[in-house]
C-alpha cells in the first residue's frame, strides 16, 4: 500500500483502488488516510464512488503491519467490491488541527528535560507525560518558551535512517512507552530544524509558525514520576 500522507502530509485526497472489503474495513491500493497509532488519531472522511455515492469513514487504523491501512466505514455502509474506483478525502480541517498539535509537541519535547511516558494528539489540544520525578515545571515559563520557538518559524522536514543508525544513537528515542517500529530497515525521523529530532511517523507542518499561539492549559502528577502537560491552541 503506497502511505501517501507520510511523505505529503498536505495532500488531501488521491485517487484508489479497492483491494479489499470485510468486516473489518476497506482496503485501497494508495491513501492519503493517517491510521490511529503513536498518540494521533486516525483520520476520518470519505471514498467517493464514480457512480456519484460516498462511503464515510469514521476512522483509519492500522492494520496487519505498519505499511497496511484498513478505511473503517460507518456502520451500515455497503462495502465496495475489489477492483472498485475511488476517491479518498480526507477530513482536512481535522487533519490539519491535528498536525499543528503534533508538531507543538515536538517542540514541548524539545523544551522540558526528561522522557515522555505517553501522549495524546487531540482536536485543539494535546497532552505528553513526563518522567520527572521531584521536578516542579512552571506553566507559564513553558507557554513562552513554546510561543518564542513556534514564532521563530522554523522549518519541519523527515528523514530516514537505518535500525542499525538509530540503535547507534538510542538518546534520538525520546518515548518510554511507545518505540519506532523495527523490522523494515529504516526509520523516519522528524526534525525541527535548530529545535529537535526525534523518531516519528505522523503528520506535521511544514514550519513551527503554522502552529499559530498556544498554551499551557494544566501541569499536573500522575503519580511520583509521571508529570502531564496539557496544552492547547490559544485562540
Amino acid at each position: 500500500m503506497e502511505l501517501i500522507f507520510r511523505d505529503d502530509a498536505y495532500q488531501k485526497s488521491c485517487d484508489a483502488t479497492v483491494t479489499s472489503a470485510d468486516e473489518g474495513g476497506i482496503r485501497l491500493d494508495r491513501t492519503v488516510f493517517y491510521p490511529t497509532g503513536g498518540g494521533q488519531p486516525g483520520d476520518s472522511g470519505v471514498l467517493r464512488l464514480e457512480d456519484g455515492g460516498e462511503i464515510r469513514i469514521v476512522e483509519a487504523r492500522k492494520g496487519a503491519d505498519h505499511e497496511d491501512v484498513v478505511h473503517v466505514p460507518e456502520a451500515g455502509a455497503a462495502l465496495p467490491a475489489p477492483g472498485t474506483k475511488v476517491s479518498a478525502e480526507i477530513d482536512w480541517e481535522q487533519r490539519y488541527g491535528r498536525m499543528r498539535i503534533h508538531s507543538c509537541m515536538h517542540v514541548l519535547c524539545a523544551i522540558i528535560e526528561g522522557d515522555v511516558t505517553g501522549g495524546q494528539v487531540g482536536d485543539g489540544k494535546g497532552r505528553l507525560d513526563f518522567n520527572l520525578p521531584d521536578t516542579q515545571l512552571d506553566k507559564e515559563a513553558i507557554t513562552a518558551e513554546l510561543n518564542r520557538i513556534i514564532a521563530e518559524d522554523h522549518p519541519l522536514q523527515s528523514r530516514w535512517i537505518t535500525e542499525e543508525e538509530l540503535a547507534a544513537n538510542p538518546q534520538l528515542v525520546r518515548t518510554m512507552s511507545v518505540k519506532p517500529p523495527m523490522g523494515a530497515g529504516v526509520i523516519r525521523l522528524m526534525e525541527i530544524a535548530e529545535v529537535d529530532l526525534q523518531p516519528c511517523g505522523g503528520t506535521h507542518v511544514r514550519r513551527t509558525g503554522e502552529i499559530g499561539r498556544v498554551r499551557v492549559t494544566k501541569i499536573e502528577n500522575k503519580g511520583r514520576q509521571n508529570r502531564r502537560v496539557n496544552i492547547a491552541f490559544a485562540d
